[in-house]
């Protein structure tokens, strides 16, 4: 085919049109590719066999959509080609479609808040469990942001949210349940729990927060409720002890502090625990820290923000050591704490008497915890003789009462 243009693209499958003359250096047929154009359809070569050339006597195309070759004219246009192309494109009927699963779980990694530091695929996971009406459990150390990950997971996937808190009920049976209550009215009568009324709206994610706080009673009376067998509750205080199936679309959310630290909470039940779908929930790096800090409080300065994420996370670091000198870390919650009080003008050394030293023993003197601590924030504390001993270069609108 003489006088043809070659059509190019980084993007789409390769085509090229084939001159059926053998040449005589090779004695293969010669390719000849469309001179080169805007259009992003076609780019290029491919062959055919001699035999196969010799007994066509014409021009052929290959679409490697489909990998078939096509006859054209000796006179054929670019547009001509580019409709062949076009059609060679088009899926069969019954191609399988994106995975419609796989395309809503996209759009909740979408609607993620840009404060929640959390993997793709690990978001993909607890939405996923949310759509399949499943249980997760989130775990990981105190204050860093389980409950308002479980809250952001709901509001991502547009769903109703119903918030119980375990560990500060003293009444298992009547938060989850309901109570008996006496009127001279109507004589003796069951009021069931807000619980109850929860679990039987559909596609409604319930928030089971501090379960690892929870009354042994609790665990009993959710062992039904969120078994996938079963996903009823027995309404043992009401006349008659009926029983309420869990709505369709119900998903269980439960948080957990799970550590030898943590001396409220109780030793979770293996048969509560096979239950949930397990999640991980740790701390923030120091980065992912400070820009979590800059976002809440804009004003704040950005080294400021970076120091006050290193404190934390340098006592996650000693926490997690083989021998530590102190029992707990900095959580993401007082970190946040500091950040705002610092933003509204106080300095370091007052954030951490309120905010760090209380958290730590100051038994043991000179080997306290407490001290270890004091010596580790005073690393960071600009005491204005212009010595810099985190090994940084401040700006002087950083050097103020209000920043390291």
């Amino acid at each position: 085919m003489k006088n043809n243009k070659t059509m190019s693209s980084t993007t789409y499958p390769q085509i090229a049109v084939i001159d059926m003359r053998i040449s005589k250096k090779t004695g293969n047929p010669v390719a000849k590719a469309f001179d080169s154009v805007t259009d992003e359809e076609i780019k290029g070569i491919a062959y055919v066999t001699v035999q196969g050339a010799m007994k066509a006597g014409m021009n052929l195309v290959k679409f490697d959509a489909d990998g078939t070759w096509n006859r054209v004219d000796k006179d054929a246009t670019v547009d001509g080609l580019k409709t062949m192309f076009a059609e060679s494109l088009k899926p069969p009927v019954n191609a399988p479609v994106e995975n419609e699963v796989m395309s809503f779980l996209k759009t909740c990694v979408d609607k993620r808040p840009k404060t929640l530091y959390i993997e793709d695929l690990n978001w993909k996971f607890m939405s996923r469990t949310v759509l399949r009406a499943g249980n997760m459990l989130l775990t990981g150390p105190t204050g860093c942001g389980k409950s308002q990950t479980a809250i952001a997971l709901a509001k991502s996937m547009d769903r109703e949210l119903f918030y119980v808190n375990l560990g500060a009920t003293q009444d298992p049976r009547g938060t989850l349940i309901g109570n008996t209550h006496f009127s001279k009215d109507v004589g003796t009568f069951f009021n069931e729990s807000a619980f109850v009324k929860a679990i039987q709206t559909p596609n409604t994610v319930v928030l089971l927060d501090e379960i690892s706080r929870a009354h042994p009673e609790a665990w009993n009376i959710l062992m039904t409720v969120l078994d996938p067998g079963q996903r009823y509750l027995r309404l043992d205080e009401a006349v008659g002890a009926p029983t309420v199936k869990v709505a369709e679309g119900v998903s269980f959310i439960a948080t957990a502090n799970i550590g030898s630290e943590y001396t409220a909470v109780r030793v979770m039940d293996r048969a509560l625990l096979d239950r949930f779908t397990i999640a991980e929930i740790p701390y923030l790096t120091p980065d992912q820290e400070s820009s979590l800090l800059q976002q809440l409080y804009p004003t704040l300065p950005k080294k400021t923000a970076m120091n006050i994420a290193e404190i934390a996370g340098q006592t996650r670091v000693e926490v997690s050591t083989d021998s530590p000198r102190i029992s707990s870390a900095v959580s993401t919650r007082a970190v946040i704490e500091i950040a705002g009080l610092m933003s509204d003008g106080f300095a370091i050394e007052e954030c951490a008497q309120v905010s760090i030293y209380p958290l730590y023993s100051n038994d043991g003197g000179m080997q306290s915890e407490r001290t270890f601590v004091k010596q580790l924030v005073q690393k960071y504390i600009n005491d204005g003789t212009g010595e810099n001993l985190t090994g940084e270069i401040e700006s002087e609108t950083e050097s103020s009462n209000t920043s390291f």
